[in-house]
């Protein structure tokens, strides 16, 4: 079996060790690519536009140096500990006080994120030790809180590594405590902190974290009563100072109850009744969570309740929510990459990125980050250490595919095609997340109207050459036939999107395993257009002065006009070369041809295709040779995937069922072959 097994997916025997060694040296250096990346994208700015806040306070016309307070409108939001605190940099020259703050912001990320990996709940496999370091390094830089921290010149990330080292390296409570309450003196919410201490048993480090915030607070209201007076009494611990606290940057529950418009006593009633809910659930389950061996994921869970409870929780300082990644969810090996994938996805891409633009969830997309911290700290069922699923959980069924004719083709080693469906929330996240990204890369792919046109006399001459230039007449000849023309533009404008959503969405009902096999297809084939895009920017047939085309579906260009109208600020109009219009169709053709029980079905299926190239052609969106361009993607999108994971017929693995009850085990039902076919023979046991 071991043969037939290399006959199928190649002689692929490496060291795993050497494997291992050489991922680690990949993140390494991803890693330093995000540092230098990061230091370009700071100090490459002009002065005023780089490390804003940083060169408020210490600039030469900045607060620090000058006399007043220190909270006159607009100016510092900050405790007045942490104006003290600051003080003796307004010593420095601002240049390079800017470089220094940069290159230490970054290192204290660093610090972090061993700190982080450090506290990682036992048992930690081999595997996970030696990759851990650089994964969270990079988690942490490319978060929003830390990009948004590096380029304010903010201060957010010491308060977090002062509670990391309070409870992970500090060497007595004494020294844990203190570390404690420096960190709530510059953010007063951290104070809770002390609570969990105290609740975990930790009373003494509790007490003195307490007496260290009393006494720093005390110092910085005998160097400014009056700022401390505004701060801690007029502001109620710095409570509307800043930015409006119904702004989106505020993801708090004050926050979100004003963007909801509610207002004045009954919003803070609500608002402080929920904040005390939010508290006790939160801690009770941080203490739970810590008794349980898991303190990294209490400290999280404390964090994320600090994030909710306070009046404004700037983006910045939100990086407690993604320390809640290390919470382990879900019993089944397939749903456990779920919460990591939300919370990454969530704090690391902007809200318009993750949710269409959508009325109904305008209040989801705008508290994205809000909901995380609450579902963190109060919901999530996060797994003890004691369940039998922490280090096992229920493993999916897969398959290794079938010996085909093609058996010379080397495929992958590391793809493993799974027999069941994908956890849906993800699925629909990731194909969201996968489009805006499409859809940004596309806008972006423009080299400017002269070389679109250039390339679209190129395109159009080698058609002349070969003969095939018939956009012109078709286009003409629809135009003069109005049902035709009417049908043609409908067809363009509305099946290019719900088409292949229709046949994804029967596919992850009816087909879980070849649903895989048709969204890899796909995805592989829009990022190689994208690629297309991106070198080759083409001006369609409507869009070329001089040739005579119609433009049935926008209606007449003027081409006095280098920007066409408003339609290019949606999207890049020189996205022509490869269509994905005609590839996509195709696309849906092959799928249904291969996978549709029936004849007519079939012969169905390929009409879509016709029908897009005929409407790409004979509304001048498109040239014969972008439809060219689109099935060769297509093909390689199906390469890339066959390349991957191999054919698309499988041969069952059914893997060792662990101990646990048949009904939890979802969605693990007999494996079943293709429409008409038993299912395959199991073939080994792991």
């Amino acid at each position: 079996m071991t043969d037939a097994e290399r006959s199928v997916r190649g002689n692929v025997a490496t060291d795993p060790g050497a494997r291992a060694a050489a991922v680690r040296a990949a993140l390494w250096v991803l890693v330093a690519a995000l540092a230098v990346r990061q230091v370009a994208v700071v100090l490459r700015r002009p002065p005023g536009e780089r490390l804003t806040d940083l060169e408020t306070w210490t600039g030469e016309d900045g607060f620090l140096h000058v006399a007043g307070s220190l909270y006159d409108p607009g100016r510092f939001t900050g405790s007045p500990f942490a104006g003290l605190v600051l003080k003796p940099l307004t010593a420095s020259a601002e240049q390079a006080l800017g470089v220094a703050w940069t290159f230490g912001s970054l290192l204290l990320v660093a610090v972090l994120g061993f700190v982080a990996v450090r506290a990682l709940p036992e048992p930690v496999s081999r595997r996970t030790t030696f990759l851990a370091a650089p994964v969270a390094i990079t988690l942490l830089m490319v978060s929003l809180p830390v990009r948004n921290t590096l380029h304010l010149g903010q201060t957010s990330i010491l308060p977090v590594l002062l509670v990391l080292l309070a409870c992970f390296v500090a060497r007595g409570e004494r020294l844990a405590g203190v570390l404690t309450g420096i960190a709530a003196a510059l953010q007063p919410t951290i104070l809770l902190f002390a609570l969990l201490l105290w609740l975990t048993g930790r009373r003494r480090a509790a007490a003195t974290g307490g007496a260290a915030f009393a006494l720093c607070t005390a110092l910085a209201w005998a160097a400014m009563p009056r700022d401390s007076w505004t701060y801690w009494i007029h502001h109620v611990a710095g409570a509307g100072l800043g930015a409006r606290p119904d702004a989106l940057a505020n993801q708090s529950l004050h926050g979100a109850l004003l963007r909801l418009g509610l207002e004045g006593p009954a919003e803070i009633a609500l608002f402080l009744a929920l904040a005390v809910t939010v508290t006790v659930l939160g801690l009770r389950r941080a203490v739970r969570y810590a008794r349980d061996g898991q303190l990294l994921l209490a400290v999280a869970v404390t964090g994320c309740v600090a994030v909710a409870v306070s009046p404004t929780a700037w983006q910045h300082q939100l990086l407690w929510v993604l320390l809640a990644v290390v919470g382990r969810v879900g019993t089944r090996a397939s749903d456990r990459p779920v919460w990591p994938a939300v919370v990454v996805l969530v704090l690391t891409l902007p809200g318009k990125m993750l949710l269409p633009n959508v009325g109904a969830l305008l209040p989801l997309r705008d508290n994205a980050l809000l909901i995380v911290a609450l579902g963190a700290a109060c919901a999530v069922p996060f797994l003890p250490r004691t369940s039998p699923y922490w280090q096992q959980p229920v493993p999916a069924d897969h398959a290794r595919p079938v010996a085909s004719r093609f058996g010379r083709v080397p495929l992958l080693p590391f793809w493993r095609r799974v027999l069941s469906r994908p956890n849906l929330l993800l699925e629909l996240l990731l194909i969201r997340v996968v489009y805006s990204a499409y859809a940004k890369v596309r806008l972006a792919a423009t080299a400017g109207r002269p070389t679109a046109e250039e390339h679209g006399r190129q395109v159009h001459g080698l058609e002349q050459w070969l003969h095939i230039d018939i956009e012109h007449w078709v286009n003409h000849t629809v135009v003069g036939i109005g049902w035709l023309r009417e049908f043609f533009d409908y067809y363009y404008s509305t099946f290019h999107f719900i088409v292949p959503l229709a046949i994804l969405g029967v596919l992850y009902v009816r087909r879980p395993t070849d649903y895989r096999w048709a969204r890899s297809s796909i995805g592989f084939a829009t990022i190689l257009a994208l690629v297309g895009f991106w070198l080759y920017p083409l001006a369609p047939p409507r869009l070329m002065p001089g040739l005579g085309f119609i433009d049935t579906v926008h209606g007449v260009q003027d081409f006095a006009k280098p920007d066409y109208g408003t339609l290019t600020t949606v999207t890049n109009q020189y996205a022509a070369m490869p269509s994905l219009h005609f590839g996509w169709s195709l696309w849906c053709g092959v799928v249904i041809v291969l996978l549709a029980p029936k004849g007519w079905m079939k012969a169905l299926g390929l009409l879509h295709p016709l029908f897009t190239v005929s409407a790409i052609v004979a509304t001048g969106n498109h040239w014969v040779l972008d439809a060219v361009g689109g099935a060769v993607v297509v093909g390689l999108g199906f390469g890339l995937t066959y390349v991957l994971s191999g054919p698309r017929r499988l041969q069952v693995v059914l893997v060792a069922q662990r101990p646990a009850p048949r009904e939890e085990r979802l969605g693990s039902a007999e494996p079943r072959g293709h429409a008409g076919e038993p299912a395959a023979e199991p073939v080994s046991r792991a």
